[in-house]
């Protein structure tokens, strides 16, 4: 594996506050809470657990600002399974983990580069280079409005956050991983292959050869690359994987057609992707030829009286991984009496293995009991 460079004195110090505090998160989920969602008189999970893998959706982001370092770190310190990347690129050809294809609605690049923003309105992250992106300051989410998406988390425009390279992650995640004696694991997103494509960027090969020199080249290796785009999973199969000769797992990510996540050129023109081909049996049994899971969001995993839905049930008849997406405390369901109520119904009822959540440690905590 490739050697991870000396972290900054200061943000070295920052990591190891973080991770002594977090300890003190293993316990967020107070027994009362449990024992309320035990007795809930609504339906319980009646199934014995299985094991379940916690994927820290954008790090800690229920905890510290999406994406960035400190977010990571305490993900890890909260005892993640796997740390999740997505990746774009940026004008200069590095690949940046940031969720979005523009900047504007968690950082401040508006105020520092006012003039730079597309026809759209929009500041595009391809649009800047390495050296100009270092510069901004990465905040919690906010809408349109300039408010926070989520007013209960941590306070917007406080702390002082950068955005990172990929390189950069996997570099504080080995070196996590060697002063703790663990393998927490890697779980990027090709974010918008199509995009980067329409502007002369292969970024599924820049990202692979990343992890390639990282080490992550086989399913052994605790890595997991997923992408909403199902014409790029499949080329990454049968084309990139074989030429690297790598043998990573490879996850699709599955949406409704009307979000309008992915695009893909038909007769020279670029058009909406249809997801309506997943959701029947055999689309399942299609994206098992190339894909070694499926990522849904958790709606699509049953159905209207709460059980099993028929894509939920297809891919455990193949055996096909499941992480569905995304687990947040304000997004609970109302039949359940609390999140980790919600949880234990996924894990217990529905057979599900691992789940994407902004709140690491109040999920590990809930599936203990």
């Amino acid at each position: 594996m490739m050697k991870y460079r000396s972290l900054p004195l200061s943000k070295a110090l920052l990591f190891a506050v973080l991770l002594i505090l977090m300890m003190g998160f293993q316990s967020i989920a107070s027994t009362e809470q449990l024992d309320k969602a035990h007795s809930s008189s609504q339906q319980s999970p009646a199934s014995s657990p299985v094991p379940m893998t916690i994927i820290a959706h954008r790090g800690a982001s229920g905890h510290l600002p999406e994406h960035t370092m400190a977010s990571k770190a305490l993900a890890y310190g909260m005892g993640a399974d796997f740390l999740e990347q997505d990746v774009v690129m940026s004008k200069d050809g590095h690949l940046i983990v940031h969720h979005d294809l523009t900047l504007d609605a968690t950082t401040n690049v508006k105020a520092l580069f006012p003039n730079r923003h597309r026809q759209d309105g929009h500041f595009y992250v391809i649009d800047f280079t390495l050296a100009e992106l270092k510069t901004l300051s990465v905040s919690e989410r906010v809408n349109t409005s300039g408010i926070a998406k989520y007013p209960n988390r941590f306070p917007i425009n406080t702390g002082e956050f950068k955005l990172h390279t990929l390189a950069e992650e996997l570099t504080l995640i080995q070196a996590l991983n060697t002063s703790h004696n663990k393998q927490v694991g890697i779980y990027p997103e090709v974010k918008s292959p199509w995009f980067h494509h329409q502007a002369g960027k292969d970024i599924s090969l820049a990202v692979l050869q990343t992890l390639k020199a990282f080490g992550y080249t086989q399913k052994s290796d605790k890595v997991f690359l997923q992408s909403f785009d199902a014409n790029e999973l499949m080329r990454i199969n049968s084309e990139l994987l074989p030429k690297l000769k790598m043998d990573i797992a490879l996850v699709q990510l599955i949406a409704f057609t009307d979000w309008q996540e992915t695009k893909q050129r038909v007769g020279g023109k670029w058009q909406n992707y249809s997801y309506d081909w997943m959701f029947s049996a055999q689309g399942v049994a299609q994206v098992a030829r190339y894909a070694d899971g499926i990522g849904p969001w958790f709606p699509m995993l049953v159905d209207d009286n709460w059980q099993a839905s028929a894509l939920l049930t297809e891919a455990q008849r193949l055996n096909m991984t499941i992480h569905p997406y995304t687990f947040r405390i304000e997004d609970t369901p109302k039949r359940f009496a609390s999140f980790e109520h919600w949880l234990q119904y996924t894990n217990k009822k529905l057979g599900i293995t691992g789940v994407f959540t902004d709140f690491p440690a109040r999920a590990k905590s809930a599936l203990m009991h």
